[in-house]
């Protein structure tokens, strides 16, 4: 999903901006452990883009963090500058905090004063960086309970009700991520209202079956497209900036 959107959009960019000579590639990691290896092999990348399930892994791997990033504890850009002696210095940041933020806003409804935050990776970090920002409660849910996350066999139609705002930070219901596709949190949805607002981090399909479901029941919805282009473009921003 989101490594198509990528590709595309800063290709798009370089065209836009007459810069030639530039590329963007996908470099898919099933381990992050190879990370050095890419770098020693591509070694005129000036940036990446980090995705799923590697946001909060790459960062020992990294020389410094934004202070954003720090703060979130997940990092899904990552600046590459040459030192004098050849040695690389990588910068990472967040910007789906930024995006996030900013999508959400565009939607915001006032009264909600409490979350449930569906997932506990890097994207459900950066979420939570933006609801402490608004003093808006909120509690992670997980398969499994651990630290500071719930079961979601410990939820009860009783607290859907009682949270009005349910953020799906979790891979479930991408396409065509298989097994992902045509799944969804599993919540329980007939404690979902008019007063409820459903935001899916996923934006493919359009409308998840996360967001179906919720607008069944009247709630506003929304999905993550508009989230990954404003961290897109604070990205672009950050691997433009020579500084």
């Amino acid at each position: 999903m989101e490594h198509s959107f990528s590709k595309s959009f800063f290709e798009q960019k370089f065209t836009a901006e007459k810069i030639e000579n530039v590329f963007y590639k996908n470099y898919p990691l099933e381990n992050i452990n190879s990370l050095p290896a890419l770098l020693h092999q591509e070694n005129n990348l000036c940036g990446f883009n980090v995705t799923i399930p590697h946001k909060e892994a790459v960062m020992p791997f990294l020389d410094k963090l934004s202070p954003v990033a720090a703060e979130v504890g997940a990092v899904n850009v990552v600046k590459i500058d040459r030192m004098k002696n050849g040695k690389l210095f990588l910068t990472g940041y967040n910007t789906d905090a930024y995006g996030f933020e900013k999508s959400f806003l565009e939607n915001k409804k006032i009264e909600q004063n409490s979350a449930l935050v569906l997932g506990t990776g890097g994207a459900a970090k950066a979420v939570s960086y933006v609801l402490r920002k608004f003093n808006i409660e909120h509690q992670f849910i997980s398969r499994q309970p651990k630290n500071n996350a719930l079961a979601y066999k410990m939820l009860n139609k009783k607290t859907i009700e009682s949270n009005l705002l349910i953020i799906n930070a979790t891979p479930l219901g991408m396409f065509p991520n298989a097994p992902n596709a045509n799944t969804c949190p599993s919540i329980d949805y007939t404690g979902i209202g008019r007063e409820h607002f459903l935001f899916d981090l996923v934006y493919n399909p359009e409308e998840t079956l996360f967001l179906k479901k919720g607008k069944e029941k009247g709630a506003t919805v929304q999905n993550g497209y508009k989230m990954l282009v404003y961290q897109a473009e604070a990205a672009w921003e950050i691997f433009s900036n020579t500084n």
